[in-house]
């Protein structure tokens, strides 16, 4: 005997709730619920086409002018790093995002890019809810301002949302000593509390990479899940639950619409649901006028001091994302080479994940120090450590081992040749290493300049920790003002592609 399949079912049984049957006590009441997504919107220097704070904000009051029961949800990725939170620690994207009011929000990694006392600070300037379920204090407790899951109520449909911020913020970011629990368990746990409470639904609003996304969409502990970090467009139904997750800044947005009846069977309320999606491009959206207006006085605020002229490109330089995570670059071998200059280490080490600028610079072009801002945004300070060769061919390796995922640990060196094999395993991956124009010798002591957030662990690098702290991070200076100085000073000729990385 055939099954029925299950999406169909589902189907069926709404229809049955919808238009009355055998089964029905009543005809069911039909609610409309809209869930719009968005995440990864950090800066306000986006939104030229499609994308940014003024298009997001027209959308969602469009969408709450027209429907009834609207939800947004921001799935993460806020505060940093934005050109301008280099200056004021992410306080201009809170303001602009009150301005929208979210109805969740979700932190993610680069809510902690400042430490853990800032992200507090932000929650409570926030006017709209902050929502994790697995983010606790040093000892367990609940963090102020931030509640791990709310209880919404949309004409008579239940619905509880549930905030999980993924564990690899402690790699990613700088969260110190806060906790960050699994998030399948958290979610299990805090998904029977809402059920218990009367939740007729279940949203999971996460910021995940997408292999935990589909560990949350497999678990099926909740029925939607709403997620934020990949900067890609996704729309997944599988007939039991939904994943989605907009483009990053806004530029397409993903939006739910579920459609559920509400009914009773044998004195016991029933649910069916079933979605729809709409892709939105916000290329077709008008900006909003006052937050246009906002961004403009922000931008304004800024242009006569950062646009000041450092230098002329004298070759092309490549920020683009999988330029900085794949291979040797100009623009990763300039920053290397300014710490290294400005530091007097023997090595510089740093991560292609810091270089956000995602534009080329053709040979000729003005450098100012907004370009150098939006390519450090992150306001990562210099240390030096002494480490021994051993440690040093640790690092790298670390910095190789996902090449082939774009991670951002990729490393970009001064001071140091390598050679690597991508067909061979993780952490063997090293096939010949050079100081100067001799072997590395492991056993042998070496200043290393790298950025503040790996020697904290960042992107793995946990070998870092493991040395003798020469300039620590409170003594150090601004990567960005470094490398602002080296351009000034020097240029950016020497940081030609030569041979540093050598990667089959």
């Amino acid at each position: 005997m055939r099954t029925m399949p299950r999406r169909l079912a589902r189907l069926l049984s709404v229809l049955v709730l919808l238009l009355g049957g055998p089964c029905a006590a009543e005809a069911a009441e039909r609610v409309e619920i809209t869930l719009i997504v968005t995440s990864d919107l950090d800066t306000i220097d986006t939104g030229t086409e499609r994308g940014g704070f003024a298009r997001l904000a027209a959308l969602v009051g469009r969408e709450r002018a027209e429907r009834r029961n609207v939800v947004v949800v921001h799935a993460g990725d806020a505060i940093s790093p934005s050109l301008l939170s280099g200056f004021d620690q992410g306080l201009h994207i809170i303001e602009l995002l009150n301005q929208i009011a979210p109805d969740v929000f979700v932190p993610g990694n680069h809510e902690f890019d400042f430490g853990p006392s800032v992200f507090l600070r932000r929650v409570s300037e926030a006017t709209f809810p902050v929502v994790s379920a697995n983010l606790q204090g040093a000892d367990g407790s609940s963090l102020p301002g931030v509640e791990r899951s709310r209880l919404l109520e949309l004409d008579g449909v239940r619905v509880g949302f549930v905030g999980l911020t993924t564990a690899k913020t402690s790699v990613k970011a700088s969260p110190e000593d806060l906790r960050i629990l699994g998030m399948l368990d958290a979610l299990a746990s805090e998904a029977a509390t809402l059920r218990r409470a009367g939740a007729d639904l279940i949203v999971a609003a996460v910021h995940a990479d997408a292999r935990e996304d589909m560990l949350l969409f497999r678990s099926r502990l909740a029925d939607v899940v709403l997620s934020g970090d990949d900067h890609q467009l996704r729309v997944v139904y599988d007939g039991v639950t939904v994943l989605a997750e907009s483009r990053d800044q806004a530029e397409t947005v993903a939006i739910v619409d579920l459609a559920v009846a509400i009914g009773e069977r044998d004195g016991k309320r029933t649910v069916a649901w079933e979605p729809g999606f709409r892709i939105i491009d916000t290329a077709d959206v008008a900006p909003d006028p006052a937050v246009a207006d906002r961004i403009a006085a922000l931008q304004l605020q800024l242009s006569s001091e950062l646009d000041a002229t450092l230098g002329v490109t004298a070759i092309p330089l490549d920020s683009r994302r999988m330029t900085v995570r794949s291979g040797e670059s100009a623009i990763g071998n300039l920053v290397a080479d300014a710490m290294r200059a400005a530091t007097g280490a023997d090595i510089a080490i740093t991560n292609g994940g810091g270089i956000r600028g995602d534009r080329q610079y053709p040979a000729g072009t003005e450098l100012s120090r907004r370009d150098i801002l939006a390519e450090l945004p992150f306001g990562n300070k210099t240390v030096v450590v002494e480490l021994t060769g051993a440690q040093i061919l640790a690092a790298i390796e670390n910095g190789l081992s996902a090449v082939e995922e774009g991670s951002g640990r990729f490393p970009h060196v001064s001071g140091l040749r390598v050679a690597a094999d991508l067909a061979r395993p993780p952490g063997q991956r090293v096939t010949g290493i050079w100081f100067g124009a001799t072997d590395l010798d492991l056993g042998a002591t070496y200043r290393v300049a790298t950025n503040d957030f790996m020697y904290r662990g960042g992107d793995g690098y946990n070998v870092f920790a493991d040395g003798t702290v020469i300039v620590s991070a409170a003594d150090g200076n601004l990567m960005a003002s470094e490398v602002m100085a080296y351009v000034r000073a020097k240029g950016t000729a020497g940081a030609a592609p030569s041979g540093r990385l050598t990667i089959r």
